[in-house]
């Protein structure tokens, strides 16, 4: 049960990839009224592609938000209309690595980062890999590297900060706890 209600949402920008408004909040007691601003998203689909060995096909992607390369699980937001989240998944997959998956697996949802945004986020699973033709839709994903990371170094990966992605973190972090299963 929420103790909060939302009184109004006025538009401040609408962009390719997201929207911002301002909110207008106040709590169910009729306490004091309050703003906030929401950044809206439609949606993301994730993917660790898994390949026979235990070891997972990853992205080295720039970030212009943090003016920075990023080592990613390949990943795509949800922009198709009607799209079911396991084929933007599979687009995802193709356009960034070059793979198909012939077996995807749900693994987890998420609110990437529910304190500002509506982003909410799918994980899956890729298994059963074969090659196909990459299609790159954009100058980051057309410099993007593809690396291997073997399952088992993930741990470490994450503690020692080379790998800071929360969307990978949580995907390859369920992908490892699958391989103990």
């Amino acid at each position: 049960m929420t103790r909060f209600r939302k009184l109004a949402e006025e538009p401040v920008y609408d962009g390719s990839l997201i929207s911002v408004g301002r909110g207008t909040f106040q709590s169910v007691d009729g306490g004091q009224s309050f703003g906030r601003d929401l950044v809206h998203h439609p949606g993301a689909v994730c993917i660790v592609p898994v390949d026979d060995d235990r070891t997972v096909l990853m992205v080295r992607q720039y970030r212009a938000a943090i003016d920075a390369d990023l080592l990613e699980i390949p990943a795509g937001k949800r922009d198709a209309e009607g799209e079911p989240p396991e084929e933007t998944a599979l687009r995802a997959l193709q356009e960034e690595v070059g793979m198909h998956a012939g077996r995807v697996e749900e693994r987890a949802e998420f609110y990437s980062s529910p304190g500002f945004s509506d982003e909410y986020s799918y994980v899956f699973r890729g298994l059963e890999l074969t090659s196909v033709d990459a299609s790159a839709h954009s100058p980051e994903e057309a410099a993007m590297e593809i690396e291997r990371v073997a399952l088992d170094e993930v741990p470490m990966l994450i503690r020692t900060g080379r790998l800071v992605d929360a969307k990978s973190i949580v995907g390859l972090c369920l992908a490892f706890e699958a391989l103990k299963s």
